[in-house]
């Protein structure tokens, strides 16, 4: 029984939602894909195993069944229950794999491993990319999903358009031409699941492996990973007070196929392009003959002034593909954005958006459409702008008034994060870590940098908190900050 001692000390959780005849399942079948109970051990019977376990003699049974009917253990007439002979390979198995993970292929490897603190998931302060959603919206929300699911037909239970539902691209054209001043047509829209992959269509049909490609510095390092795994040669160029430097993009890469920018609010400075540089990077285009990627991500939310005019607009030669997200204006887990597509472009962005997926899910694009065509989305805009407002000028205030001078803060005229500035020599990886141990979430700017030397600083995330979260927090973090300057 050796085998078996690991096991009496489980910890079965009795308020899962698990039950315990599935937890006890689970954990003999991990033990024995693991090598920790060998081919040939004999299983204790169900009654000496509930004894043990603490649990009703029923819920052992039942693991032993579906361990039985599974093929991990094997009966003996006679002598009782014992780990199945056919699966003594299995734990071997499993150990040569981990020793050869360095044949994995090299595009695999390429794949980045994704910082936990900008996983939507963890919700504490100042994470990026959070939403609030107030009563009204989720009421509204949950009264036309209820309507769309009563309504739904043929055509919304089958295959559809990849390009999206018609009435939902003519809401978003009669949007985007209004509040962006983008020149679009309805059949220029295609529905996808959000900036992320609109940007990795627009990479697979624009490029080819070893073409050379503009990104800001510093820039969105998934963008830059995407790049990288379609085996192109982006190209970091400098961004300062008034945006992308065009001139340092000539000079580092004049034969670059496209450009990837966020104009209206930089990622991660929050920098507005000026129009002169707008002007100048769609001159460059246009003589060159590439591509202009706006990813135009947290567009809705402009806090001062009117809004900014989008690139695309300006664009009288179509060689920007405009990109946009309902992610971020509603809640991240609805996945549904957009792009709108040259026309020279169209036939191929919708081919590869087929072959991706095929298409955008009929019912939530039913829903978003309803959602903008009666005015909701517009209002709900309006109620977020003020709301994100107050949380943007609650974070600021109370990052300068406790920080003791040691953080400068960029406060942004659009946007759901600012950045918060280092003193020279202050390490923001360490303050990150540090915060972090604190309980309060950061992300550090340097890791956005590619090849010049990084400005330190915090990126903080406003808009999925409330500002009774976020007064503690700040002055927590402002605190940590403070107290390691004067060490």
């Amino acid at each position: 029984m050796h085998g078996w001692a690991d096991l009496y000390v489980w910890q079965l959780d009795r308020t899962s939602r698990t039950p315990l005849s599935r937890q006890i399942y689970m954990q003999v079948r991990s033990a024995v894909l693991s090598g920790a109970l060998a081919a040939g051990t004999r299983v204790p019977s169900s009654r000496v195993m509930a004894s043990r376990l603490g649990v009703a003699r029923a819920s052992v049974v039942s693991a032993y069944e579906q361990l039985l009917a599974e093929g991990y253990v094997e009966s003996r007439h006679g002598s009782g229950t014992f780990i199945s002979q056919e699966v003594a390979g299995l734990a071997t198995r499993r150990r040569t794999a981990r020793a050869i993970r360095r044949t994995v292929p090299i595009p695999a490897k390429a794949f980045p491993d994704f910082e936990r603190s900008a996983m939507q998931g963890e919700a504490r302060p100042f994470n990026t990319g959070r939403t609030l959603i107030d009563a009204r919206t989720a009421e509204t929300w949950r009264t036309l999903t209820h309507r769309a699911v009563r309504q739904l037909g043929p055509y919304d239970l089958g295959y559809a358009d990849p390009a999206g539902l018609v009435e939902l691209r003519a809401n978003i054209c009669d949007y985007l031409r209004a509040a962006r001043a983008v020149r679009c047509e309805p059949e220029q829209i295609v529905i996808t699941a959000g900036t992320q992959q609109a940007v990795d269509i627009a990479i697979r049909v624009l490029l080819s492996a070893g073409d050379e490609v503009w990104v800001e510095e510093p820039g969105y390092p998934l963008t830059y990973a995407q790049l990288m795994l379609a085996r192109v040669r982006p190209h970091a160029i400098a961004v300062d007070e008034q945006g992308l430097v065009v001139d340092a993009g000539r000079r580092k890469a004049p034969r670059a196929r496209a450009v990837f920018v966020t104009p209206s609010h930089q990622f991660p400075s929050g920098v507005a392009m000026s129009m002169a540089r707008r002007l100048e990077l769609l001159a460059w285009a246009r003589q060159s003959g590439a591509f202009i990627v706006e990813d135009d991500y947290t567009s809705e939310f402009r806090y001062s002034g009117p809004p900014l005019a989008s690139l695309q607009g300006l664009d009288e030669s179509e060689q920007v593909i405009y990109v946009g997200t309902f992610n971020k204006a509603l809640f991240p887990g609805l996945r549904l954005g957009y792009a709108v597509v040259p026309r020279a472009l169209l036939q191929a962005f919708v081919g590869a958006r087929y072959l991706i997926d095929r298409q955008p899910a009929t019912l939530q694009q039913a829903v978003v459409s309803q959602f903008m065509q009666q005015g909701h989305f517009a209002a709900h805009i309006r109620r977020m702008r003020q709301l994100y407002r107050e949380q943007r000028d609650a974070l600021a205030e109370t990052l300068v008034r406790r920080g003791a001078g040691s953080l400068e803060v960029a406060l942004p005229d659009q946007g759901m994060h600012l950045v918060a500035y280092l003193r020279d020599g202050t390490s923001d990886i360490e303050i990150e870590a540090a915060a972090r141990r604190a309980g309060i979430v950061v992300r550090a700017i340097s890791r956005f940098y590619r090849s010049a030397r990084p400005r330190p600083g915090l990126m903080l995330g406003f808009s999925g908190f409330p500002r009774q979260l976020i007064v503690p927090a700040a002055a927590r973090l402002a605190m940590l900050v403070a107290n390691r300057d004067r060490r």
